[in-house]
């Protein structure tokens, strides 16, 4: 029997968008971009840094927002049913600073992300912990001779998609959907748990 491990985007998968939350809580319009929009993650971080410093958003209200979210419906029910089933390993483009309030929510699954650099409270840059860790980390649990599963929605899930044994798309926009169209798209945590279950 093969040993399986699943891996999963957080923000779009089992929670809201980070980042969209923040612009409406704080009305900046710009902030509502996201990998969903700009599949350079390099450029779209620079160009959230930027916004913040100048309009003075701090790193303590924008967790005070997240502290506000709740996991999408049905998100806590799938994840705790998959890890029933097999390992789990949540692989996102969020920040250590950000994504524990959501990560106590879904009961401390593993995460793999990134560090947001902080200075008297603003946000100054952020350390990846290394250029596509979504990739590179499949890549790594493949070696280990896992078959890896993984589900996504966005533009920067999608090399994580094509380098694990079977890829998923959940509540992708219909754009990734078209310019991805080897992955099979669903819009429920049902219908993703039960490829899922087909591919284990």
């Amino acid at each position: 029997m093969k040993q399986t491990v699943v891996t999963l985007d957080m923000e779009g998968v089992l929670t809201p968008e980070i980042w969209i939350a923040v612009a409406e809580k704080t009305g900046i319009p710009e902030l509502r971009r996201t990998t969903r929009d700009e599949p350079d993650y390099d450029k779209l971080m620079r160009y959230r840094i930027e916004i913040l410093d100048r309009h003075g958003i701090k790193l303590s209200q924008i967790q005070e927002v997240i502290r506000t979210l709740l996991p999408l419906p049905g998100g806590k029910e799938f994840l705790d049913e998959l890890r029933t089933l097999t390992q789990v390993i949540i692989l996102s483009d969020t920040f250590e600073q950000f994504a524990a309030p959501l990560m106590k929510q879904l009961n401390w699954p593993t995460l793999f992300c990134h560090r947001l650099l902080v200075a008297n409270d603003q946000i100054t840059g952020y350390q990846l912990r290394q250029p596509d860790q979504k990739k590179k980390s499949v890549a790594a649990l493949k070696s280990l001779n896992y078959h890896v599963i993984a589900a996504g929605d966005s533009y920067n899930d999608t090399a994580m998609l094509g380098e694990a044994n079977a890829g998923f798309l959940i509540h992708a926009p219909e754009k990734v959907k078209s310019e991805f169209p080897q992955f099979k798209s669903v819009e429920s945590h049902a219908e993703l748990l039960q490829l899922i279950k087909g591919a284990l």
